[in-house]
């Protein structure tokens, strides 16, 4: 009798575990139903989303687009997006990573394919349990730079309620960003107004959403000065922000627990979206 009241238990609990899965669900949508708008040139690139939808119960109505780096040239969807979905889901927030098409010297090109992301989260608002209010962008490196310019030049749907950025390059005037970011979004010959349009930095206004950001202090690829200087231009406005720069780690630490100050990160990260 006994042996069977164990079974029971063994039996329901792993019942309530598949229960659980089969409410926290993650599945792929092509971002666009016809034609993407904007050309960079390559027709295989296609644009896409995975969305992490949390259980029900542990929804708290807040959604986040996270936009992975790669110097505009690759896309670290690992390290820099599928894992943080699955972190943000846990977290009871839907995650949208976004798989973007590269610029080719067409800087239109990621930053629709972002905007649309965000206006996508808020179209299905009802279905998914999100507060359309309450939706925020995500990027890492270059993913950062495209996170920040939707933060700050994107209106109406598009346009986000806070930002995550880590180790981000913000500025696209030539020798202060990332030379690859640069030459990859912009071109081999933009001019002064392209530069300057796509300098978040430069872009910032009192209208300009909340921001997390997180940086190495020995980054050697991306000069820790592009999110220092944003963080003081939010400052400058008035925008409510958080800036964490950590003593070591370089770049590109993304998900990494073997990155010296991950669980601090982690904790620091934490502490900000209970903020508010």
């Amino acid at each position: 009798m006994i042996m069977n009241f164990r079974k029971l238990f063994v039996i329901s609990g792993l019942f309530v575990i598949s229960m659980a899965a089969i409410a926290q669900r993650t599945f792929d949508v092509n971002l666009y139903n016809g034609r993407a708008p904007y050309n960079n040139g390559d027709q295989s690139d296609t644009a896409k989303v995975r969305v992490y939808l949390p259980i029900d119960r542990e929804a708290t109505g807040r959604a986040i687009v996270i936009c992975p780096g790669g110097g505009y040239e690759t896309l670290s969807m690992d390290q820099e997006g599928y894992s943080w979905g699955e972190f943000f889901q846990n977290q009871g927030i839907v995650a949208i990573v976004l798989k973007y098409r590269m610029p080719h010297g067409t800087p239109e090109v990621p930053v629709a394919d972002a905007e649309q992301a965000m206006k996508l989260a808020r179209l299905n608002a009802a279905s998914w349990k999100i507060n359309r209010n309450d939706v925020g962008i995500m990027g890492f490196s270059a993913g950062g730079h495209l996170a920040a310019t939707v933060a700050t030049l994107s209106r109406g749907e598009a346009k986000p309620n806070f930002q995550i950025l880590f180790y981000p390059v913000i500025s696209m005037t030539e020798g202060y960003g990332h030379a690859g970011s640069y030459k990859n979004f912009l071109g081999k010959r933009p001019s002064k107004h392209e530069q300057r349009k796509y300098s978040a930095d430069l872009n910032v206004s009192r209208a300009t959403p909340r921001a997390f950001i997180a940086l190495s202090d020995d980054d050697d690829t991306v000069p820790p000065a592009n999110g220092v200087n944003y963080y003081t231009e939010l400052y400058r406005n008035d925008v409510r922000a958080s800036l964490h720069v950590y003593p070591g780690g370089g770049h590109g630490w993304g998900s990494k627990i073997g990155f010296r100050y991950h669980e601090e990160m982690m904790m620091d990260l934490k502490a900000w979206l209970r903020s508010f």
